[in-house]
């Protein structure tokens, strides 16, 4: 019996769906602040909104005008849905005039109009802005400013027990849960083309995007060259010439156990790399230009689509964290906005994601290797410029498949899972969730993208016209709701106090910045290990 049909026959038999339905979520939505011509705003980050480096759900990303939203961890997703709600009606309270873009690629814009986020004077804050500076000097700050949304998950300490008990596994339940999760994000990577056909929302750009980048684009309309695609793009922002980067390319992690993938990312961080090498990191008047001249500064500047994750404590560095504690939870990077959602993200796609991450994690996954790896990226390239291709198809191991017969073999094994946590529920809701995308699937058209693109030619609109619009609807529509006023007081006594705990860390003069960072970089022990 194959693995995922043993596994869901376990649950069912020990009547213990309940582990299975009791998933922890959380969102992190970045959107951009533009003015009323849709260009990058160049005022700081609100004062209203507290502050970026403390506050627990409102902070920025690369830029000053890059806005992120953070939700708690959930259970329920209605609460995932709105919170994101209240933190866009609130933050329309205190931008003035400025709106939040809707699409995940930007505009109208220039390397040198975007200003880098900044964090303050203190060690930390300084450590965050110079790492942002570094990524500007690296792939060019336009880059940077490209917008989507994580979606952070974790399933219960029960469905784990169970599975380690069903399984008479040897590991420490510690052990166990890490393992697991490694075999869901290779699983994952092997499947996500799928998300990005379903979800991917950036089949367009606007040619100053990429000015002077060499690119495979084409105008969707003879007469508006301003506004580039390919015919069957699904997500460009997860393409060569969005969010990735062709010098990470020899940095591929196998995932197949914690130490080695540790050990890949420490080398990464602590081995002088050429083409960084020639980036001074400080210049001549001694300021920081980047941390360091490895190929990774850090640990989040490599672009995979999934993270294995563990909540960090201060100063700690994100693999110190993985190798003290294990995996706590993933993180999945490669979402798009959807312009057609107000948050840009609805509640039928967290169930979507949450019964394909099930089918990851319950799914038989055989170890990974490098060839696998080039292959999973070709798949990647292959969707994202022609993933609404009739006909097409991707490698699955030693073979090719198309699209159209390995989605629906896998939407197979998601509607056993969709019917198992319904009936713990008692209710249809994720069933009702796979028929909506079954429906893309069955039709290319009510894709995101294919919708994008429908609406460039049949309103004769450029991309640019197109977001500003949308974006302008979407501001109009968090203008007119009303924050409940427990709420809004309590996000008013969160950025004050996001405020003052900067303030006190700021005054926290007992180690120079230099020394920090010697501090900071030594937790990388594990390369000489």
């Amino acid at each position: 019996m194959p693995v995922l049909s043993k596994r869901l026959d376990q649950l069912r038999t020990a009547k213990n769906l309940a582990g299975l339905a009791d998933l922890t979520r959380g969102v992190e939505k970045e959107s951009l602040r533009v003015n009323r011509q849709g260009t990058l705003s160049r005022t700081t980050h609100p004062k209203a909104l507290g502050a970026a480096l403390t506050h627990p759900h409102i902070t920025t990303d690369y830029s000053e005008a890059l806005l992120e939203f953070i939700t708690p961890p959930e259970k329920n997703i209605n609460h995932i849905i709105n919170t994101l709600e209240d933190l866009h009606t609130f933050t329309y309270q205190h931008i003035g005039d400025e709106s939040l873009w809707v699409n995940s690629m930007p505009c109208i814009l220039n390397d040198d109009d975007v200003p880098i986020a900044q964090y303050g004077d203190s060690n930390s804050g300084r450590m965050k802005s110079i790492y942002r500076l570094g990524l500007g000097h690296r792939y060019g700050r336009s880059m940077q400013t490209i917008a989507g949304i994580h979606f952070n998950f974790s399933v219960s300490d029960d469905l784990w027990e169970f599975l380690h008990k069903t399984d008479a596994s040897n590991l420490s339940l510690v052990s166990y849960k890490t393992d697991g999760y490694l075999k869901l994000i290779r699983n994952f990577r092997r499947n996500f083309w799928l998300l990005l056909y379903l979800f991917g929302a950036a089949p367009a750009v606007c040619s100053s995007f990429i000015k002077g980048r060499e690119h495979v684009l084409e105008p969707v309309k003879a007469d508006d060259p301003h506004t580039l695609h390919t015919p069957y793009a699904t997500s460009l922002r997860m393409g060569d010439l969005g969010y990735q980067s062709s010098t990470q390319e020899s940095l591929m992690p196998t995932y197949n156990n914690i130490d080695e993938y540790i050990k890949t990312l420490c080398d990464a961080i602590t081995q002088q790399h050429t083409d960084y090498g020639a980036i001074d990191i400080k210049d001549k008047q001694g300021e920081y230009q980047q941390l360091n001249d490895c190929l990774l500064q850090i640990e989040n500047e490599f672009y995979s689509v999934i993270r294995p994750k563990r909540t960090a404590k201060s100063g700690q560095t994100a693999l110190s964290a993985l190798a003290n504690g294990g995996i706590e939870y993933i993180e999945v990077r490669c979402l798009d906005l959807n312009p057609f959602e107000d948050v840009g993200i609805n509640k039928q796609q967290i169930q979507f994601l949450d019964i394909f991450l099930l089918y990851c994690l319950l799914e038989e996954s055989p170890p990974s290797d490098k060839n696998e790896n080039q292959k999973i990226l070709h798949n990647q390239k292959r969707m994202v410029y022609e993933g609404r291709k009739p006909d097409l198809k991707l490698h699955d191991f030693d073979k090719e498949r198309s699209t159209a017969q390995w989605s629906q073999e896998i939407m197979g094994k998601l509607q056993l899972i969709a019917e198992l946590i319904d009936t713990q529920n008692n209710s249809e809701d994720y069933q009702n969730a796979l028929k909506v995308e079954q429906r893309k699937l069955d039709n290319s058209a009510h894709t995101p993208s294919a919708k994008i693109i429908e609406q460039l030619n049949n309103d004769e609109i450029s991309f640019y016209h197109l977001a500003l619009r949308q974006s302008l609807a979407n501001r109009e529509h968090f203008k007119s709701q009303q924050l409940h006023a427990t709420t809004a007081a309590n996000y008013t006594q969160m950025a004050a106090e996001s405020l003052t705990k900067q303030k006190h860390i700021e005054a926290d003069t007992s180690m120079d910045f230099e020394k920090y960072l010697e501090n900071y970089y030594k937790q990388y022990n594990c390369c000489t290990q």
